[in-house]
């Protein structure tokens, strides 16, 4: 067996499956949200809502950074495109559809729009490029925070003085703050993201436990990672407990990667960002510090981010929040598919609603 069956048993599955219809038994209705997209999109592949009792209830929360980003830095990075700026981008990020079009149409009509799997791509443009201004769309959780906040001092030592960063950088224990705060949600328990939970630490979630507070289990990927992240938590709701539980202990230590978290803090500060759905959550977002204003694209380039318009009838601000569930949009699946996605929930890999769409036997 390798280390990947390890992880998908199916003996062990049925195992964790038995524990957990016991404990279920023994609880009222559980509503657990599970931050990360990539967990929604893990939950949804191997059918794990289908196999869960019907009162342990799976919500899948705002953990897709594609998703939760405002139509208007869509607008921002638009306008810098057609200002003549090349503007370089994660895949996902190109069709998600700002307040009138999308970058990938931008693109189409003439607009320097790249595509990149790494930021260092921004710097090898700006090397063939010397001419050109070059802006990397900011992007992403404290996941992807480090590497592309590196681009700062890489772009000083190698004399690339015209790439800049569009930043767009979201925290998730703000996110949950919000979110326990909203009287709509009921949010019984977290099933905590683990590639965040790498860099920022266990010990980040403490806050949201006590006598107050809500279970927060971290859970790996893998179906097996998952389902014992949900045994844990319901231990702890029949136990009436509410603490940080790492059950990721291969990958996330209790005070996180100190590398990752020391460049986040020499180079940027906490400020307000807005969250498609959620609005803006206060000291939720991080932006360049004021000494390093000249790699930041709004300062560079005079334009400042301003909020977007959403689609006429897009749920997707209530699908991020754990609202709504992605059937309960009359665009479903009709006017709205990866082929022609309204809402970045549709666009994104790690899209609620492009798992539902993908993975609609194991989720619906």
């Amino acid at each position: 067996m390798n280390y990947i069956d390890g992880f998908r048993d199916p003996e062990a599955a049925a195992c964790l499956r038995r524990r957990i219809n016991d404990l279920a038994a023994e609880v009222d209705h559980v509503s657990i949200m599970e931050v990360c997209g990539t967990h929604t999109m893990a939950i949804s592949r191997y059918g794990i809502r289908s196999i869960l009792p019907d009162n342990i209830e799976l919500i899948s929360g705002p953990g897709c950074p594609v998703c939760v980003t405002d139509a208007g830095y869509v607008d921002t990075a638009i306008e810098l495109a057609r200002r003549g700026v090349m503007v370089v981008t994660f895949g996902d990020l190109i069709h998600v559809p700002g307040s009138e079009t999308s970058l990938a149409e931008c693109r189409a009509r003439g607009a320097s729009v790249e595509v990149c799997y790494s930021p260092t791509a921004a710097l090898e443009l700006a090397a063939k490029n010397p001419d050109r201004d070059i802006v990397f769309l900011a992007v992403g959780f404290e996941t992807t925070i480090p590497p592309v906040t590196s681009l700062v001092p890489m772009a000083t030592e190698k004399g690339l003085n015209r790439v800049s960063l569009l930043t767009a950088f979201k925290l998730v224990p703000p996110a949950l703050t919000a979110l326990l705060a909203d009287p709509e949600l009921r949010i019984d328990a977290f099933l905590c993201p683990a590639h965040v939970s790498a860099i920022i630490g266990a010990n980040a979630y403490r806050p949201f436990t006590g006598p107050a507070g809500v279970p927060c289990v971290i859970a790996g990927f893998e179906p097996l990672d998952i389902l014992l992240g949900l045994e844990h938590i319901l231990q702890q709701v029949r136990a009436g407990d509410a603490v940080v539980d790492n059950q990721y202990t291969r990958v996330v230590r209790t005070d996180g990667n100190s590398k990752a978290l020391a460049l986040m803090q020499k180079y940027l500060r906490p400020v307000d960002a807005a969250w498609r759905g959620l609005g803006v959550v206060p000291q939720s977002g991080l932006g360049l510090k004021p000494e390093y204003s000249a790699f930041d694209a709004e300062t560079r380039h005079g334009i400042k981010v301003q909020r977007g318009k959403e689609p006429v009838g897009c749920l997707c601000g209530e699908v991020i929040k754990g609202k709504t569930r992605p059937p309960q949009c009359p665009m479903f699946g009709k006017r709205c598919t990866p082929d022609h996605p309204v809402g970045p929930c549709m666009v994104s890999s790690e899209g609620t609603c492009s798992a539902y769409f993908k993975y609609s036997a194991g989720s619906l």
